[in-house]
């Protein structure tokens, strides 16, 4: 069964809606005819990116403002995604720290936790039953290549990754005969725009330009991925490389290497 055409009765979520890949996906979706629910924190910037995605191309955009990190946010989304004929959902809300985990402040960090793991559980948990009943859907979650290895400077962004990355092959498996298609984005360096604690000058020396893909190549990438029922989608050539460097080389030899450039990312 093909994933879910367009429907002025079905919705096609995407967390983290505000910018980036979130921005990028939310984009692509309405240019394709998938009437939006967007969700993000900034209200203001879902009320903007709504605006211009209906008048330009004809969607309805529900926009709902909401922090997943907090449980109480969280639930009410997942109980009305439950209620929603959800068609595809783009679990893409994320964020990273950079730094030796002692060092790190302790609420941001299980903030990224709930954030990175524990809401793309719930959501994908809430619009199931519906995918499953009506034999069809898309789900796609934003991974990444840095949850194929352990990283030094990066160990809860990584490690949070690393579950997402196997929840979302795992479940691929699990419903692999059912209409429901899941598909895992895996990308590199996306040319998104740095948070606060990354100094530009220092990620010029870090990371080449020829390492980075857009937004728009990404979200492109990841729905003709997820429309084709592919496992895993790794936008770029450096992604691919990366991705097979963390396959093929010992982790006791990719740790340290990976690790430097993070703190070096940090400032360190």
């Amino acid at each position: 069964m093909p994933l879910p055409a367009p429907s002025i009765d079905a919705r096609a979520v995407v967390t983290g809606a505000s910018h980036g890949i979130g921005e990028a996906l939310a984009t692509e979706l309405a240019a394709r005819g998938y009437h939006l629910i967007v969700t993000a924190r900034r209200e203001s910037l879902l009320n903007d990116l709504a605006e211009r995605l209906s008048t330009r191309y004809g969607v309805t955009v529900d926009v709902w403002p909401a922090d997943l990190t907090d449980p109480t946010h969280r639930a009410k989304l997942a109980d009305e995604l439950a209620t929603r004929n959800v068609s595809i959902l783009c679990a893409n809300a994320g964020v990273a720290t950079l730094g030796p985990v002692a060092e790190l402040d302790p609420a941001g960090e299980r903030a990224l936790v709930q954030l990175n793991v524990v809401a793309v559980h719930d959501l994908v948990l809430a619009v199931l039953p519906g995918m499953l009943a009506r034999g069809a859907g898309g789900i796609l979650i934003s991974g990444s290549a840095a949850g194929n290895s352990p990283i030094p400077n990066n160990a809860a962004y990584s490690s949070s990754k690393a579950f997402l990355n196997t929840f979302s092959e795992a479940l691929r498996w699990e419903l692999r005969s059912t209409g429901v298609y899941v598909t895992l984005l895996a990308p590199g360096p996306v040319n998104s725009g740095l948070p606060d604690f990354v100094e530009e000058s220092v990620v010029d020396k870090v990371i080449p330009d020829y390492m980075w893909v857009s937004t728009e190549y990404t979200a492109k990438a990841s729905l003709d991925g997820l429309r084709r029922n592919k496992m895993r989608v790794v936008p770029g050539l450096p992604a691919k490389a990366m991705s097979l460097a963390s396959t093929y080389l010992p982790r006791a030899v990719l740790a340290p290497i990976v690790g430097n450039v993070y703190k070096k990312l940090g400032g360190g």
